[in-house]
């Protein structure tokens, strides 16, 4: 008797298990080929125009999925894209916002001045966030012309997965 009862409750609580595995396998994840869908898009916009740039996609631990330079893109535009990925991703929000605070819209100074004199910290748009509906996935951050043009081409990297 108590070992059909064993048995039962090991088949529930592994029926329970196998379930919720089921519902972790069903949640968005950004892997590699989404990470190059990314940066072929931003790579296309920038070919449009004739920029050079750098892409880096990172997951929402902030940890490098992909990275791609341009050729002919400056050498330094690839350590700076990287550093707006992470830091949209650390933010979960565009870098562009992170500028706003440090600087205000109008440049005259914003709430939080001090955001852009700590360490590795980037307030220069390019960077953006991943998303899939309210899940955050990661960042992408791309570095290689005028900011406007860099978080143009990472929002056309971000257009591409639609």
């Amino acid at each position: 008797m108590h070992f059909k009862i064993f048995v039962t409750s090991l088949a529930i609580i592994g029926a329970t298990l196998s379930f919720k595995a089921g519902a972790l396998e069903s949640q968005p994840v950004l892997n590699l080929d989404t990470a190059k869908k990314i940066a072929a898009g931003c790579q296309v916009e920038a070919s449009k125009h004739g920029w050079k740039m750098s892409v880096s996609v990172v997951d929402e631990g902030a940890n490098p999925i992909y990275f791609q330079r341009a050729d002919g893109a400056y050498i330094g535009s690839g350590e700076i894209s990287n550093l707006k990925a992470l830091n949209s991703a650390k933010m979960q929000m565009p870098t562009s916002m992170l500028d706003e605070f440090a600087f205000g819209k109008d440049k005259k100074g914003g709430p939080a001045p001090g955001l852009a004199h700590i360490p590795g910290f980037i307030t220069i748009a390019g960077g953006l966030p991943i998303k899939a509906g309210n899940k955050f996935l990661g960042a992408v951050g791309v570095s290689g012309g005028m900011p406007h043009e860099d978080e143009a081409c990472a929002q056309a990297g971000l257009n591409a997965l639609n």
